[in-house]
């Protein structure tokens, strides 16, 4: 048995076909080595400088809203809030109880609001390169129930993440929806990447499939990305950093679907084209931050967060839509209740090199 592997061995190690595969990964290797490639996130956050840093998507409000966070813990971290709302137009409900768990390899996190609809997240970080996210919610009512699970692995110059949503195979066939994803540097500044779609509602239905295509280009100050969806959308987004406190941001949003009236008569297959636009800025300013932004459909937005005593925040939102004449107005307000001893623990986790949580 033991010659036998001897032979085995020598046989993979002096076959000339292996030998060249061998030193063609070798040089492959090599040659990205020397690239020096940095890694270019996911697919999911490729515009994440303008959609999520510059415009207002995760941060506009409505009504009355207050929030007083009381933390106990900075390492792990350990945070309870209680989160009051009153009139606003987005369905946030009057009362939410959240509480914040975090290591360098969990993460916990889960709200529950006055009507008992729960929504919880719970991360795992394997390694330093894989990453498990799952996130859960249960609401009163048959068909509110959602479960998804996300998996990333971050390479030197890559990402590949593999999502499902709402996965099952109890019906006697799969169903759910399950995204796959590829985002690979290939200079120091140009990235490229493919997303792959698998959706079927029910084991009498066929499955759906789509494949989408990105590309990000990333210069000295400013970040361009564009992405091509399966069902005929088009989206580009530019972002550039003009000063150290202010940023820029530009959004075009195109989708072209089968429309009617077209050339081919009056049932015909004329493409129906609509697009959006959208022009954003942020200002950090020493205790402030403000962000306003204008799109085609006449929509202005703006928010101002003022930082008002060290832990004390006020935020004013509003939004007005010109075309049919509604305007929106928000004010909250946040407190943070810490003590002396966190403050301590503060300063120790600046200066610690423990890695962040996994959130």
């Amino acid at each position: 048995m033991a010659e036998e592997k001897v032979t085995t061995m020598g046989f993979m190690q002096d076959n000339a076909m292996m030998t060249a595969i061998r030193d063609t990964y070798i040089a492959f290797s090599e040659r990205r080595e020397a690239l020096a490639l940095s890694n270019p996130g996911t697919v999911d956050n490729v515009a994440r400088e303008v959609q999520k840093d510059v415009f207002l998507k995760n941060y506009m409000f409505t009504g009355l809203r207050a929030d007083l966070t009381k933390p106990f813990s900075i390492s792990p971290v350990f945070h309870v809030s209680h989160a009051f709302a009153m009139g606003s137009q987005e369905g946030l409900p009057p009362y939410t109880f959240a509480t914040l768990y975090g290591t360098p390899k969990v993460f916990l996190q889960g709200n529950v609001d006055n009507e008992g609809q729960f929504s919880g997240r719970a991360n795992y970080r394997w390694t330093d390169a894989l990453v498990t996210k799952t996130n859960a919610q249960i609401a009163p009512g048959p068909g509110q129930a959602m479960f998804q699970v996300d998996n990333d692995y971050t390479g030197k110059d890559f990402t590949a993440s593999l999502k499902a949503l709402n996965p099952s195979i109890l019906e006697g066939g799969l169903t759910g929806i399950y995204i796959t994803s590829y985002l690979q540097s290939v200079t120091p500044s140009l990235a490229v990447g493919l997303e792959m779609m698998w959706q079927r509602a029910a084991v009498n239905t066929g499955p759906d499939t789509a494949v989408s295509y990105v590309a990000k280009y990333k210069g000295s100050d400013w970040i361009a990305s564009a992405q091509l969806q399966a069902q005929g959308a088009i989206n580009t987004s530019y972002w550039r950093r003009l000063t150290e406190k202010v940023e820029v941001g530009a959004d075009l949003n195109l989708q072209f679907q089968p429309g009617m009236g077209g050339r081919g008569g009056l049932m015909g297959s004329g493409l129906r084209k609509e697009g959006t636009t959208t022009l954003g800025a942020k200002y950090d300013f020493r205790q402030s931050t403000f962000r306003a932004q204008v799109d085609s459909t006449g929509r202005l937005s703006c928010l101002l967060e003022k930082r008002v005593l060290p832990y004390v925040q006020l935020s004013f939102a509003g939004e007005l839509d010109q075309f049919k004449q509604q305007a929106k107005v928000g004010l909250a307000v946040s407190v943070e209740a810490p003590n002396e001893e966190l403050l301590v623990q503060q300063e120790n986790a600046m200066s610690s090199t423990a890695p962040p949580p996994p959130f």
